[in-house]
């Protein structure tokens, strides 16, 4: 696919899919991480000359409009960071919408309201989509977190404008991720935690053809656990994936890849902050496991240490309720002290590498976590597929 810096923007109308789905608080942005990240494909639509219309979307109103989900915020966040005005508009399509566009000025900026106020979008409706593009000269993709739908702003426009891009973002997305796949330094180890293996069947199927080591935690390790007739008391265990548990355990012996589990637990009563945690090596009946333990910590610690790739997605523990925290932040620590090629993705992962305070030290922080995971199960992504064929 075309990238934007090939693409000749003075003058033109340019759409960029940006993925400015953030979190609010009291009316603001509370992490304005997606915005930063998509920062140097604005700027440089304004730099050459694009009259930029920016598009995403922000929670789920489902289909209708909802004030506590305006794009508002966001348009006085991006403000302060271009250090330019940016315009609002009232909507995502329409007359008014249009006449707005129609009125920039090389380098100015208008953010259009929220795709998701329009059942439509999802729907990936023809109708919709063809609206969208009426504000298009050239339209350019640079939200990686949404390019796994099939959506009416990430593959539905797309045939109704002549020239299309990808961003910045989405081509250092690709890179990383894409090295992951095809030609990453040795060894590789990924971590994947998380609640439920059922979540993450097909990217470990991919990752065990791949990856020299797999580090496993979080609540979808206790599953794993059982298949190997270990006691898990309370804690969350898919039953129905047992098996494939086992399977996936012996696939991983076949191609000598490590598959290593946690071998101590902090464990409680109860899932809830404030309930007494104790250090365990086997979850006595009605202990739930909420956390791995310290040896785990050392054991991944260990082999983090001697990567020359790290590939991590999802929490090692309950990541949300402190003192269960302590694993996932502990490894996060481990990821960013690692001299490997370091690729983090999912929300709570990132959150614990953002807490830490040593993001600086990540060398690629993927704003995409079902995004990434279908990239690295080998699934064709809509939202690339659809820029794959510009010309």
């Amino acid at each position: 696919m075309r990238l934007i810096d090939q693409v000749d923007l003075r003058g033109k109308r340019v759409f960029i899919r940006v993925d400015f789905n953030v979190p609010l608080s009291g009316g603001a942005v509370a992490d304005a991480t997606r915005i930063d990240a998509a920062l140097p494909t604005i700027r440089y639509a304004c730099e050459h000359g694009g009259r930029v219309v920016l598009a995403s979307h922000l929670g789920r109103p489902k289909g209708k409009p909802n004030p506590a989900l305006s794009l508002a915020p966001v348009r006085t966040a991006l403000a302060d960071r271009l250090g330019a005005p940016v315009e609002m508009a009232s909507d995502c399509i329409g007359s008014d919408v249009e006449s707005l566009v129609n009125r920039l000025q090389p380098g100015q900026v208008v953010l259009l309201e929220n795709l998701r106020f329009h059942v439509e979008e999802e729907k990936n409706d023809e109708s919709f989509a063809r609206a969208l593009a009426r504000l298009a000269d050239v339209y350019v993709n640079d939200a990686f977190g949404t390019a796994h739908r099939a959506h009416a702003s990430t593959v539905g426009m797309t045939p109704f404008v002549t020239e299309r891009a990808g961003g910045f973002l989405l081509q250092r997305e690709c890179e990383y991720l894409g090295r992951v796949l095809a030609a990453p330094d040795r060894p590789l180890v990924a971590i994947l935690g998380g609640a439920k293996v059922s979540d993450k069947i097909k990217v470990i199927r991919s990752l065990l053809d791949r990856v020299d080591t797999l580090l496993i935690g979080g609540a979808m390790a206790y599953t794993f656990l059982r298949a190997e007739g270990r006691e898990t008391g309370k804690s969350l265990v898919e039953p129905e994936q047992i098996g494939l548990a086992g399977e996936l355990q012996r696939a991983a012996r076949d191609r000598t890849v490590e598959l290593v589990l946690p071998v101590d637990h902090v464990v409680a009563d109860e899932a809830r902050a404030g309930s007494p945690a104790t250090t365990v090596r086997d979850i006595p009946p009605g202990k739930i496991g909420l956390d791995i333990g310290p040896q785990t910590v050392e054991r991944f610690r260990a082999v983090i240490g001697k990567a020359r790739t790290v590939f991590w997605n999802g929490p090692l523990g309950m990541f949300e309720v402190p003192p269960f925290d302590a694993g996932t932040m502990a490894i996060a620590a481990a990821v960013a002290d690692s001299h490997a090629v370091s690729i983090v993705g999912g929300g709570d992962s990132v959150a614990a590498v953002m807490r830490s305070g040593r993001a600086d030290a990540i060398t690629h922080i993927s704003t995409g976590g079902g995004a990434s995971l279908e990239f690295l199960e080998g699934e064709p992504l809509p939202g690339l597929v659809a820029l794959e064929s510009a010309t």
